[in-house]
């Protein structure tokens, strides 16, 4: 008889404080970054100095120190404090946004934008999540910060247009910093204090993965999947925009556009995910999803400025992004190592905000010298590099991840207690941490003897 699942354990006061809080940060940071995404092209035009090019290098430009400091800042939470990175990340935030809000040339809003992404505490959010939680509950209390960022997307798109309308692109700018200020208040007054804290190789990074890593060439084509979707999107929406505008939507509308798409785009998600993860189709639906993708940006370098195929396009494209944003985070938990999901997280962040950096930088240069239906072919060209490579993908497992608690371990015995591991029916990985007193497996849930695997945990 196939062994009784495990109890499903409630969140905690506190876990629960802690989940909502730091989903709040996560959440009116984004919201501060994606704001200007669908604006900042219409108004951008009238500011000192801009060109398409500098335009394109504005929005994309949080991206570099957002990719170079993220990981660095995650690794310095484990030795200061994750608090105290993330009150400075938030705070650079808001300098940062201050400057591009005062500024009055391209030159000085670029700046802004350099310092916003300066603020990288996307990998202390999380290590600071894993301190405050159990490793019973994890999966289900960061899910909700997953879910902000989510939220916090469709939200730019619908409060992004109305906010430039009444205060201008200025105003965009105030109104991220005070998302970010906000974003200090939630952390001093809603998110706990941890009692300790420790590394999580499941949440964040670690220098001694990080070769490892690198090294493993289906992490590699995923990162490349990443950065791709993000070159892609950036450099859209420097043309989206204006091409909303001539066909017919006045920049004030634009809500009006993106709201309908937006909801097409996240009820259409659900089928494909379920397929995907459901019925084990995950490198079917993925590479349907990256294909999608390319034939709207193809569509939009002929229709663009019409506003039904523009309509329609619009929804293609924004299902087929949700599709990939869900699937590849999904996918990588499932390949990387037992460990060293918080490694390849860590690694897969840092390229998506390469890819908008160079999407902005790249989609402006195209966009200034060859015109606006250039860039939506650059875009599809991207996306058909990103099938070739993601056709010569292994298709993952079904395998999630489990940490088990060990207590106390005796070094000359971890090749053989981590073999005992993979002795047990549905374990297909197992590293074990004697610094952690933990082990960190890869399991197939549907073969799996719990009962036997609870059999090394410690009471």
């Amino acid at each position: 008889m196939k062994p009784a699942e495990p109890e499903i354990l409630p969140l905690t006061p506190d876990e629960r404080r802690a989940s909502v809080g730091l989903a709040g940060i996560y959440g009116l940071r984004m919201l501060g970054l994606f704001l200007i995404l669908p604006v900042f092209a219409l108004y951008a035009g009238g500011v000192s100095g801009a060109t398409p090019l500098l335009i394109g290098l504005a929005i994309g430009a949080y991206g570099l120190t957002q990719a170079l400091l993220q990981i660095p800042f995650g690794m310095l939470s484990d030795r200061i404090g994750r608090k105290p990175v993330i009150f400075g990340g938030l705070a650079i935030f808001v300098l940062g946004s201050v400057i591009a809000a005062l500024s009055t040339t391209i030159e000085g809003i670029i700046i802004g934008r350099v310092i916003q992404g300066a603020g990288a505490v996307s990998a202390a959010v999380t290590a600071l999540a894993a301190d405050l939680t159990r490793d019973e509950v994890r999966t289900r209390a960061m899910a909700g910060v997953g879910a902000s960022i989510g939220i916090a997307f469709g939200l730019a798109f619908i409060l992004g247009p109305a906010i430039a309308q009444i205060w201008g692109l200025a105003g965009v700018f105030w109104a991220t910093a005070v998302l970010a200020f906000g974003g200090i208040l939630v952390l001093w007054l809603v998110v706990p204090n941890p009692r300790r804290r420790s590394v999580h190789r499941d949440a964040e990074p670690v220098a001694s993965q990080l070769g490892g890593v690198l090294r493993d060439g289906q992490l590699l084509r995923l990162n490349f999947g990443i950065f791709s979707l993000h070159l892609m999107m950036t450099a859209m929406f420097l043309v989206i925009p204006p091409s909303i505008v001539a066909a017919g939507v006045a920049a004030a509308d634009h809500w009006e556009v993106y709201l309908p798409v937006l909801l097409v785009g996240l009820g259409g998600m659900v089928p494909f995910i379920i397929i995907a993860e459901g019925q084990g189709r995950v490198k079917q639906v993925f590479l349907g999803a990256i294909a999608a993708v390319g034939l709207a940006a193809l569509g939009f370098s002929f229709w663009a400025t019409s506003l039904v195929p523009l309509l329609i396009l619009l929804a293609l494209f924004f299902t087929a992004v949700n599709v990939l944003e869900a699937l590849l985070p999904s996918i990588i938990s499932k390949i990387a190592r037992a460990g060293a999901k918080g490694t390849a997280m860590g690694v897969y962040s840092t390229s998506q905000f390469i890819g908008a950096f160079l999407g902005g930088m790249t989609g402006g240069l195209v966009h200034q010298t060859f015109g606006t239906p250039a860039v939506f072919l650059f875009a599809a060209v991207s996306a058909l590099a990103w099938v070739l490579v993601a056709a010569t993908m292994a298709a993952p497992e079904r395998l999630s991840n489990q940490l088990i608690r060990l207590g106390s371990i005796d070094t000359d015995g971890i090749l053989a207690l981590e073999q005992q591991l993979l002795a047990v029916p549905g374990v297909r990985d197992a590293v074990v941490v004697p610094e952690e007193g933990v082990a960190y497996l890869k399991v197939d849930s549907r073969a799996l003897d719990s009962a036997r695997l609870q059999a090394f945990a410690v009471a």
